[in-house]
C-alpha cells in the first residue's frame, strides 16, 4: 500500500488559503517530485495549470517565457522549487514580480525561512503570500493517522 499526504496538506492549505476566491489557472514553478503532488491536487480540485522549468520541454515552459500576459491569465503560483530554502535566502525564482498584483495567490512550499524572497517580491505588490509550514503540518498529521491506522 502507498499513500501520498502532500497531494492532501498541499489541498487543504490551499482552499484554506484562497478561501472563497475562484483560481481558475495555476504556474507550477518547478518539475520535480514536489510539483507532481501539487499537479495531482490541482488536477482534484479542477484548475488548470501550467508547468515553469528551467528547460523547454513537452508540457513545460520556461521562466523567460513568463511575461505579463501570461501573469494576468495564471493568478495562483506555486514555488516547488527548492529556491530561497535555507541558507540560501537570497535566491529565488526568476519571474516578472512587477507584473504580480493583487489579484494573485503566491504558495511557497518552502518554510525555512518564513518569507521567503518569492513571497516578500510578489507581496510587495499587493499579492496574498503562503509558505509550506502549514502544508507540512497537514501532511505530517495524514501521516501519523495512516501509520497509526497500520501499524
Amino acid at each position: 500500500i502507498g499513500f501520498n499526504t502532500d497531494i492532501y496538506g498541499f489541498k487543504e492549505s490551499l482552499i484554506q488559503f484562497i478561501g472563497g476566491n475562484k483560481v481558475e489557472n495555476a504556474l507550477v514553478l518547478g518539475s520535480g517530485g514536489a510539483s507532481k503532488a501539487v499537479t495531482a491536487a490541482l488536477e482534484e480540485m479542477g484548475i488548470a495549470y501550467q508547468l515553469v522549468s528551467r528547460k523547454k520541454g513537452k508540457n513545460f515552459i520556461t521562466y523567460e517565457d513568463i511575461d505579463k500576459k501570461i501573469l494576468d491569465e495564471y493568478h495562483l503560483i506555486v514555488n516547488t522549487t527548492p529556491l530561497g530554502t535555507y541558507p540560501n535566502v537570497g535566491n529565488c525564482p526568476n519571474l516578472p514580480y512587477q507584473h504580480i498584483s493583487e489579484q494573485h495567490f503566491l504558495f511557497d512550499l518552502v518554510y525555512n525561512p518564513a518569507k521567503t524572497l518569492f513571497l516578500e517580491q510578489g507581496g510587495m505588490n499587493g499579492a496574498q503570500t503562503i509558505n509550506g509550514l502549514e502544508m507540512l503540518h497537514l501532511q505530517a498529521e495524514r501521516a501519523w493517522e495512516i501509520w497509526t491506522r497500520y501499524s
